[in-house]
């Protein structure tokens, strides 16, 4: 922003010289004040009120190139003006941008704080599924077994009823 004043002011200073030395070729001698006022006002009549124009060719001509430059002096610095509002513009779109990437990047770290916990989550639970499994298959195993033991405790109880209380067994007919 500083070079664009910096190049604001070194314009204009020319140009107010180079209005100068057209005003001294036509005769008529100026204060700074007076150039400031003919630059601020923007109206190119402000220049020929206060010469006193003779006929001749050179003045005319003078005077015409003094008010083609005060028209271009003026665009010019609207187009200044409209410069920097668009670099305004563009410096508050990068600041918001500027939050918007900071969001982003903030959730791409949650993101992978979150997909750590989910893998050390996932290899707790592949465990506790083994462990499971082991764990069934342990059950499975004695309730076989009590269920073995239960039959062969039927089967000797019902062979032992069908024995006398000698200790001998009858045959079934």
């Amino acid at each position: 922003m500083t070079k664009y004043n910096e190049a604001q002011v070194d314009f204009r200073e020319r140009s107010k010289g180079r209005i100068q030395r057209q005003l001294e070729i036509t005769g008529k001698k100026t204060t700074d004040e007076e150039l400031e006022e003919m630059l601020e006002s923007g109206k190119p009549a402000i220049f020929i009120s206060g010469l006193n124009i003779i006929d001749s060719q050179i003045s005319k001509q003078a005077l015409s190139e003094i008010e083609g430059r005060h028209k271009d002096i003026v665009r010019l610095e609207s187009s200044i003006k409209e410069l920097h509002d668009v670099f305004m513009d563009i410096a508050m779109l990068v600041e918001n941008q500027g939050e918007m990437l900071d969001n982003i990047e903030l959730n791409v770290m949650h993101t992978v704080d979150h997909v750590e916990k989910a893998r050390e989550e996932m290899k707790r639970a592949m465990k506790y599924q083994g462990q499971a499994w082991k764990k069934l298959i342990i059950i499975i195993v004695v309730v076989v077994v009590l269920l073995g033991i239960l039959a062969l405790i039927m089967r000797l109880s019902v062979g032992l009823s069908n024995c006398g209380p000698s200790g001998c067994c009858a045959e079934i007919k």
